[in-house]
């Protein structure tokens, strides 16, 4: 089940990001959560989030911030159903797109975007810094993706 978390999630959201890794820092996090352009969702399982998603409300558009999933819980669907309420959201706000990026390397959750119907717009080269697993191949870039609403 996707809710809306607000900001007595906090703890929560902020260890599942310890185990999920999605890049997202405590201070995002809280500002989302305190963020009237924001929104938190949150994804639940037997009384347990286990995953969540950042998305953030633009003038026009809408820009997917953040997305994590515990790694004990991936290929559950977790995934899914939050781009779902993601999308869900951008077009309750009216916005045109939904705008992300992710790095080059992130195969499964490129698979995933493009499963929820995003398009490739390009690539901003050596956007992100190494993965601490390889600190020795350099930046890594990302592909920027939209989805129109």
């Amino acid at each position: 089940m996707v809710t809306e978390l607000n900001i007595e999630h906090l703890g929560l959201l902020t260890a599942l990001e310890r185990q999920a890794l999605s890049g997202a820092s405590d201070s995002q996090m809280l500002e989302a959560l305190g963020n009237d352009d924001a929104c938190v969702l949150g994804w639940w399982q037997k009384g347990e989030l286990q995953g969540y998603a950042i998305v953030t409300r633009l003038p026009f558009e809408a820009e997917l911030q953040a997305i994590g999933v515990l790694p004990e819980c991936r290929r559950s669907g977790a995934g899914l159903a939050l781009m779902e309420a993601v999308l869900a959201k951008a077009k309750c706000w009216s916005s045109e797109r939904l705008l992300l990026e992710v790095r080059v390397g992130n195969l499964s959750a490129i698979r995933l975007y493009k499963r929820s119907g995003f398009g490739e717009d390009g690539v901003r080269k050596g956007y992100y810094p190494p993965l601490p697993s390889q600190a020795a191949a350099g930046r890594e870039d990302a592909l920027l993706m939209s989805q129109v609403l």
